[in-house]
């Protein structure tokens, strides 16, 4: 079985700001229990290090660019066997918070050096040059923040297999040149073959272009980079490389999200006994102070509220959305305009709609449970996990057929219905009157409730277990064991967009 080196800037329940940190928490656990030699680097941020437990020193040693010795941590991701290495360099990580933004929300002016300390400590690891005995066949790096591991790794003649997987392509790691000639990086690489892109340094590029597989969280996601409209500039490259790209889809946490056992549910519930909803949407109005009234549809929303998740189109769809029968409920934060425009409506309609501003994991598990609808009308969506948590739970997603969205969701056709297929509503234009629409769809659908509860029932037995994602990861691990790699050298790039 593979040895393989999973390189992050984040993972549940180390420390998380998105999907990423649930895929790093997850995908490696999973492999490890298809017996893979799977063990995990992250940078020992104040509250990793925190959430850790027992941690030992296993080594110490130099990197390039510091004066000092960095130190690594050696313990156990909480809850379960995974051995998890942590980058102990203070001045890097030792920083309460957010991993990327200081207490403002600003990018800390560091995060270039922070993250290439993080690509030479994995490689270094990857070539065996520190005083770990432990080398990996294969080095799977991930998003932008690891992405001058591959990069470093393929100036290498002896060096593991490299996989990079895209979470979102919208975080390039850009950086002016002036970074890049502070960095110290190998002069080769600032080529328009290498990290060099429009004048700028782009991390995410190291991995697009060196490593010898690239992956994305779904099929869909993995054609649609590869346009202009989705390949944020880099669509040619992914052109290029698309006999090495592949989609595979996230898994969940099962465990986790399991509304027969989950503690924070007002009642729990399975897809043969789904009348715990009933218990769990009565809990979620009154939490959220909204009349009890269990005919009115409830949809849940959770979420950043950034364009690239379509809170704009429900903006603009709330005037005529209230208007209906319909109570919605939102859990989230982002940008002030879109989090202010939402205080201002919640003041409107204070019957219908409610908004907590902020994260709390506790109620984005109610919020699943209560629901009868989930809203997800993304503009663009890699993979999505909240549609899947949404399935999981007896609640029908709408969605925007995007990426991953695309890929897990049946829409509520007639013939899907008739088949027993559908499991939610899908809609097609990122345009508020679409997402009508498809809300309408789904009211409409809702009076009808033998069909209703088929398709939750159908939902609920979906199997987004991360035992398939990882087995797919397995087949490529060897496959590139194997020798079926991208040798290092020219890969022609155009600098034009979307060429």
């Amino acid at each position: 079985m593979p040895k393989v080196l999973f390189v992050a800037s984040e993972a549940h329940p180390l420390i998380k700001t998105g999907g990423l940190g649930d895929v790093v928490g997850g995908l490696p656990v999973a492999l490890a229990a298809l017996g893979a030699d799977a063990r995990l680097l992250l940078p020992a941020y104040h509250d990793a290090v925190a959430h850790a437990g027992k941690l030992k020193t296993v080594a110490k040693f130099q990197v390039t660019g510091s004066a000092d010795q960095v130190q690594l941590l050696e313990g156990r991701l909480p809850g379960t066997r995974l051995v998890t290495w942590l980058i102990d360099f203070p001045a890097a990580y030792g920083r309460p918070g957010n991993p990327y933004l200081d207490s403002r929300g600003r990018l800390w002016p560091d995060n270039a050096w922070r993250f290439a300390l993080l690509a030479r400590v994995a490689a270094l690891l990857a070539l065996g040059r520190t005083p770990l005995k432990w080398r990996p066949d294969v080095v799977h790096c991930h998003d932008w923040q690891t992405g001058l591991v591959p990069a470093l790794l393929a100036q290498e003649q002896q060096r593991p297999a490299t996989v990079f997987t895209i979470h979102n392509l919208a975080y390039q790691g850009l950086f002016p040149h002036e970074t890049f000639v502070s960095l110290g990086l190998p002069p080769a690489l600032w080529s328009i073959e290498g990290l060099e892109f429009h004048g700028q340094m782009s991390f995410i590029k190291g991995g697009l272009a060196f490593a010898d597989r690239l992956i994305t969280v779904s099929p869909t996601y993995a054609r649609e980079i590869q346009t202009a409209e989705f390949g944020g500039g880099l669509d040619g490259l992914l052109r290029h490389r698309a006999d090495r790209l592949t989609g595979i889809l996230n898994g969940i946490d099962t465990e986790v999200w399991n509304p027969a056992r989950d503690p924070f549910l007002a009642k729990q519930y399975s897809a043969r006994r789904t009348q715990g909803k009933i218990h769990n949407k009565r809990a979620l109005q009154q939490e959220y102070h909204l009349p009890v009234a269990p005919k009115t549809a409830l949809i849940g929303m959770v979420g950043r509220l950034v364009e690239q998740k379509g809170i704009d189109l429900v903006l603009e769809t709330l005037p005529a959305l209230m208007r209906r029968p319909v109570q919605l409920v939102v859990l989230g934060s982002g940008e002030a305009r879109f989090e202010e425009a939402l205080r201002a409506h919640m003041a409107r309609y204070p019957k219908r709609l409610s908004v907590r501003i902020g994260y709390d994991e506790g109620l984005a598990h109610r919020i699943e449970a209560g629901a009868d609808m989930f809203l997800m009308p993304s503009r663009f969506e890699p993979c999505g996990l909240n549609q899947l948590y949404s399935l999981r739970y007896g609640t029908i997603p709408i969605v925007r057929r995007v990426g991953g969205l695309a890929d897990t969701v049946v829409d509520a056709s007639e013939e899907n219905i008739k088949n027993g297929k559908a499991t939610g509503v899908v809609f097609e234009e990122a345009r508020a009157g679409a997402l009508l629409a498809a809300i309408g769809r789904a009211l409409a659908l809702r009076r009808n409730s033998r069909r209703w509860n088929q398709m939750m029932r159908t939902g609920m037995r979906q199997d987004f277990t991360w035992l398939h994602s990882a087995t797919e990861y397995l087949q490529l691990y060897r496959q590139i064991m194997r020798g079926n790699r991208t040798p290092p050298g020219k890969r022609h790039v155009s600098r034009k967009k979307g060429k």
